[in-house]
């Protein structure tokens, strides 16, 4: 199959065992899809998730990819069907008295919720609940809902945008309905938190009113890859209980201009080096102008993808088709990430942790870390 293939996605290195269930609520596409993960208590031979939860997502990702469905879904889940997440599935959550900070995440283009499992593990390990949304705006490569009738399931899938239409208004209202569904990802956990009856579509064996008093809802931050990193930024002026974003090689083309000046809380940009425009930085610089606790930073021998889970697989095959692989370490890139990240939560939501010990990431101070950007563009 083109190499060596690894089908290990890494293990959270924080103190918590860490659990993850999926979330569908609502039965029409204006509800919302998630998969959770959180700190849970240890079980033993408790079963891991497949990474690619369907067939559905390899069709999808082979369109997102250009491929031909008939040989690059067959291959993809021959090649990685197998693979699974290290973390319990369906685990018993761990009560917090303190409560545990809350993250939104959303995903790339042509991404879906589950190809960010190893960030949103490692978060979860380390303490947080992290919502990693499923956006229905035909931004991910496939998704789904279903619809009242019982049995029924109705995709959703990739969509181009459509011949004729300018880029930025298309990728403009989709960004917009991106933000607006990790605001309603927010008001869902408000329900939850504060002890209200929700239903979950897909009736999961876990039960969402363990969360109930355990998540701190004054401790809430946004982050995205990609689309997602730019949905992040826009979110923070929708919604005020937002204290702070973590973008991920953000992809700023969408955002308007007069948005800018709108942005109240500190982001961190966290960029790969073969990613960025001039444009893109310039706009990142814009908002570090206006508020100093903004940082942006770059990690050196890094590629768009090596923030998505497929860094880690690393047979050649793979990593042709989806420029998965940079130069540096897959892990010693999460590592830096996850660490930046932590300096700058505790930061920005008063943490009562020690990750400020990370601190001097957030200046680009560190090996394989640089402050900004230098200017590389490929493929989103």
């Amino acid at each position: 199959m083109g190499g060596t293939q690894s089908l290990a996605l890494p293990r959270g290195k924080g103190p918590h065992w860490v659990g993850c269930t999926d979330v569908m609520v609502g039965h029409t596409q204006q509800g919302l899809f998630l998969r959770l993960f959180y700190p849970c208590l240890p079980r033993a031979g408790a079963e891991p998730p497949l990474w690619i939860p369907r067939y559905e997502y390899c069709g999808g990702l082979a369109d997102f990819a250009g491929h031909s469905r008939r040989w690059c879904a067959p291959l993809l889940h021959a090649t990685i069907g197998s693979c699974r997440v290290p973390v319990s599935w369906n685990g018993a959550f761990k009560p917090c008295s303190r409560g545990y900070p809350l993250i939104i995440f959303s995903h790339g283009l042509g991404a879906f919720r589950t190809l960010y499992s190893s960030i949103c593990s490692e978060l979860a390990s380390w303490g947080f609940v992290v919502t990693a949304l499923e956006h229905r705006d035909h931004s991910a490569s496939a998704t789904y809902f279903c619809p009242a009738e019982a049995g029924g399931e109705e995709w959703i899938p990739y969509q181009r945008v459509p011949q004729g239409q300018k880029e930025f208004y298309f990728r403009n209202k989709q960004v917009h309905q991106r933000a607006e569904e990790c605001v309603r990802a927010l008001r869902l956990f408000e329900d939850i938190n504060g002890g209200q009856s929700v239903q979950n579509v897909l009736h999961q064996d876990f039960d969402l009113s363990t969360l109930k008093g355990s998540v701190d809802l004054t401790k809430v931050a946004v982050m995205g890859h990609s689309f997602g990193g730019v949905t992040a930024v826009l979110a923070l002026v929708k919604e005020p209980s937002f204290r702070c974003a973590v973008a991920l090689d953000a992809w700023m083309f969408p955002l308007e201009n007069a948005l800018y000046p709108e942005v109240p809380k500190p982001v961190l940009f966290i960029n790969t080096e073969k990613f960025q425009t001039p444009e893109s930085v310039a706009k990142m610089k814009r908002l570090s102008s206006r508020n100093s606790q903004t940082k942006i930073i770059t990690i050196l021998g890094s590629v768009h993808q090596s923030q998505t889970d497929f860094t880690f697989l690393t047979g050649k095959l793979l990593s042709r088709i989806f420029s998965a692989r940079g130069t540096l370490d897959p892990y010693k890139g999460l590592d830096i990430t996850i660490r930046a990240a932590l300096a700058f939560l505790q930061r920005h939501l008063n943490l009562e942790e020690e990750f400020h010990q990370w601190d001097n990431l957030l200046e680009g101070i560190g090996d394989s870390v640089v402050p900004e950007a230098p200017f590389c563009r490929s493929n989103l």
